[in-house]
């Protein structure tokens, strides 16, 4: 199994990595910089938005699982506040993409 990144490192690498490409990203709730867990949003700026959480596979790799797909503000919302009272220290990072790109190199299930 690959260690773990350090959540904050792991963010900051997403956001330079989506800027890179054209898009924009940013943190919304900045959670524990050793270990939070991370979860993004995917707008596609018509609306609608896509969030993903990270989690692992029975074998311990890395996956990025769709919590919500074209998900309305509302909904988004709702559910990191759910998440939040649940976990405070989460990141939350929401990636402004028309495309939908999350920017992420595991696979999304």
């Amino acid at each position: 199994m690959v260690p773990r990144l350090k959540a904050g490192i792991f963010v900051r690498a997403l956001i330079r990595r989506a800027e890179v490409s054209g898009a924009s990203a940013y943190v919304v709730k900045k959670g524990a910089e050793e270990a939070g867990a991370v979860f993004l949003k995917v707008a596609r700026l018509d609306g609608t938005s896509n969030v993903l959480m990270q989690a692992r596979r029975g074998e311990g790799d890395l996956v990025w699982l769709k919590a919500l797909s074209d998900a309305s503000e509302d909904a988004a919302r709702t559910y990191f506040d759910k998440q939040k009272k649940f976990d405070p220290d989460i990141w939350i990072v929401e990636i402004e993409d028309r495309e939908g790109r999350a920017f992420v190199d595991e696979p999304i299930v």
